[in-house]
């Protein structure tokens, strides 16, 4: 009768009933994507989730919820059950940032209500310009802003994202003038925005423009690298052009529900680690200018975000960023 009284109260403790399965996953695990198809979130995400349909045995079935900055997705996966069959994969925008922008709006906050897995991949970003624009330096762009006959809109993930507040931080800093054109899908309708001529610049990551870079689609002003890039060996760094501190290198990292028990945080963690450091996922991940960074711990992850959230909220009250 006691060892029978043992189990069933071992049984209750949560999450160590889950630390003895070594069968996660059962069934297939969905992945909450806050963009459309083509981005560096995208890329990431889907790069991972190949990786682990081997690993696992199981489907990882990809969902782009793209919308709302983001909040769409991040209200999704804040509400799906804690079991370890949903993840979501956002960035700094969507948790660190948005907390602090969709204060008023946003039904969860991402913070309190998801926990942080594992960071996945650190990510260059680039001041750009597209082909048309007359500009080949930062100084230039600036001189080319203020002309009575220039009209420059940027393009951005979407009010109150990194790509939107590196530009406001930007354009206080330098005195230019441009027109903000936000896109719901993220760097999937920033990156046509510019090769079509609808937008003119904008901040954004390597992995969705490096490309266009190279065959002269679109121009790379600057990086916000902290030296130069050896893909870009001709293009100075924001410091360089005379901004420092500004422009972001964005990250990438999963996160599951709050609640879930750590055993699966701990197991998932510990797979998505495994598979990340695989030498042909490094070197695809690589070729797109996304260099693969692992958070030791999900407690760590979840810190250095709580962090990251703490530094933008900063950055949204010094420039009165609000939603309308």
């Amino acid at each position: 009768m006691k060892t029978l009284m043992l189990v069933l109260a071992l049984g209750a403790v949560p999450g160590l009933a889950v630390a003895q399965d070594k069968a996660f996953p059962k069934k297939p695990v969905r992945m909450i994507i806050p963009y459309a198809p083509g981005g560096a979130t995208d890329i990431v995400a889907r790069q991972v989730a190949n990786q682990l349909n081997e690993a696992w045995g199981q489907p990882i079935i990809v969902d782009n919820r793209a919308g709302a900055s983001g909040n769409i997705a991040l209200e999704m996966a804040a509400r799906a059950i804690p079991d370890g069959y949903t993840v979501f994969v956002g960035n700094v925008s969507t948790n660190a940032i948005n907390e602090t922008t969709f204060a008023e709006v946003l039904k969860v906050r991402p913070s309190r209500d998801l926990t942080g897995v594992t960071n996945l991949v650190e990510i260059p970003h680039i001041l750009a310009a597209g082909a048309n624009v007359p500009a080949k330096t930062v100084r230039e762009l600036i001189d080319y802003s203020k002309l009575p006959t220039t009209k420059l809109n940027y393009a951005s993930a979407g009010i109150g994202t990194y790509p939107h507040l590196d530009m406001v931080v930007f354009l206080k800093a330098s005195g230019a003038n441009a027109t903000h054109v936000p896109y719901k899908a993220g760097a999937g309708g920033m990156v046509p925005g510019v090769l079509g001529g609808e937008t003119q610049i904008m901040f954004v990551n390597l992995a969705s423009t490096i490309e266009h870079v190279r065959n002269n689609r679109m121009k790379a002003l600057a990086t916000a690298a902290p030296n130069r890039l050896p893909e870009l060996p001709n293009v100075p760094t924001m410091k360089e052009a005379g901004f420092p501190g500004v422009g972001t290198n964005a990250w990438n990292g999963m996160f599951a529900p709050a609640g879930t028990p750590r055993a699966i945080v701990n197991s998932i963690h510990a797979k998505v680690s495994e598979v990340m450091q695989r030498p042909v996922l490094k070197e695809q991940l690589g070729k797109m200018m996304m260099t693969v960074s692992l958070s030791a711990t999900p407690e760590a992850y979840t810190a250095f975000v709580r962090g990251e959230t703490e530094k933008w909220a900063k950055v949204v009250r010094e420039n009165n960023i609000r939603i309308e």
